[in-house]
């Protein structure tokens, strides 16, 4: 298995499965000089970790991240930064009856296909478990990111059919963090939260869908060919678990629109080029304008639920398969941080690549 590295500058590489000794990962291309705010990291991280609420899995994580090199006095000196994150709360009874059997909709079947050997404890590899080493990634990601002044948002905007119609200008960022749903709006998140746990109750899953907003981006982020910057983003996020969907800009609902109305005009202010809409979302020709890169993110429902489901086994045997033990009933909640990560690792790889850009 050889893709487990993202970026080409600043790069992050990932280790570890659900019910290892550790997850854990290696961070190459990171400036040095950067200071390392550890409080900051574990912050993000409690803001994944699981068991923060009723909403969410009760598995217990500390998830707090040990640093083995590349840093040095708390700046970091321009080595790989290696880190590790022990697992401390695996409960892996809760998986034995699945060991032939294949999930609907997980990754069991592929995965037994693919390499001939998996290991079914909480998903192995293929669990989200190891996205907290994303988080790790993403937060110095962020802190690099601060020092231009970029600042990347992202907020729960729809659990099932709930949904928070509200342009993003008009919400207040503060709020996101004051409900275990992590959306800036009061009473969508109680409704949010509701939906959550009636479908909790009956043991089933629902999806849901990020929003995310990257401000302060400078233009000229991105290239016009292979590697355009909304691209980039896209693969961040579709390389997240239980991701089914994702647009930018005006997105999907740009189809309904002309060209007259769809157009961004340009316009001038001291020499500063803006843009007067931005249903482009900050990106033409794949390539940064300096507004605001603004795109929606689209969850499955979570494939493991507390219901019979008809299966096979490996030798194609007829079973029935349920899940068991301490499962996210909606995903949504814990992967904003993860989203944010993933939009900090690119934006920052493209930030590095573009200092060769000219002269």
């Amino acid at each position: 298995m050889a893709s487990n590295s993202f970026g080409r500058l600043f790069r992050l590489t990932t280790f570890g499965e659900s019910h290892g000794v550790a997850i854990g990962g290696v961070i190459d291309g990171c400036p040095s000089g950067l200071r390392i705010d550890l409080d900051f990291i574990n912050n993000e991280l409690a803001r994944r970790r699981p068991g923060q609420s009723a909403i969410v899995t009760q598995r217990k994580e500390d998830d707090e991240v040990e640093f083995l090199s590349g840093i040095f006095e708390g700046k970091t000196t321009g080595a790989s930064i290696g880190f590790v994150i022990k697992n401390q709360n695996q409960n892996s009874q809760d998986y034995t009856h699945i060991k032939d059997s294949f999930r609907p909709s997980h990754a069991d079947f592929t995965y037994h296909e693919k390499y001939g050997n998996r290991d079914y404890l909480g998903g192995g590899r293929s669990s989200a478990r190891e996205t907290a080493c994303r988080v790790v990634g993403g937060s110095i990601a962020k802190l690099v990111l601060e020092h231009y002044g970029i600042k990347i948002t992202a907020y729960v905007s729809q659990v099932g059919d709930v949904k928070l119609l509200k342009d993003y200008n008009k919400l207040d960022f503060s709020k996101i963090e004051s409900n275990p749903v992590r959306c800036p709006d009061k009473m969508i998140a109680i409704a949010m939260e509701s939906r959550i746990k009636a479908v909790r109750k009956v043991g089933d899953t629902i999806g849901g869908c990020i929003k995310c907003v990257i401000q302060n981006v400078p233009v000229g982020l991105g290239a016009p060919v292979f590697d355009k910057l909304h691209a980039d983003i896209g693969k961040a996020m579709l390389g997240i678990n239980a991701v089914k969907g994702f647009e930018y800009g005006s997105g999907f609902s740009g189809v309904t629109m002309k060209g007259s109305e769809h157009n961004d005009l340009f316009q001038s202010e001291d020499t500063l080029v803006t843009t007067k809409t931005n249903n482009s979302g900050g990106i033409q020709g794949g390539i940064s304008n300096g507004e605001d890169i603004y795109f929606n993110v689209a969850f499955k429902p979570v494939a493991t639920i507390m219901q019979s489901q008809e299966s096979v086994d490996k030798d194609g045997n007829k079973v029935v398969v349920e899940g068991k033990g301490r499962h996210d009933p909606c995903v949504v909640p814990r992967a904003v941080p993860i989203v944010e990560s993933m939009a900090a690792l690119v934006i920052t790889d493209h930030l590095l690549r573009n200092k060769t850009a000219k002269l």
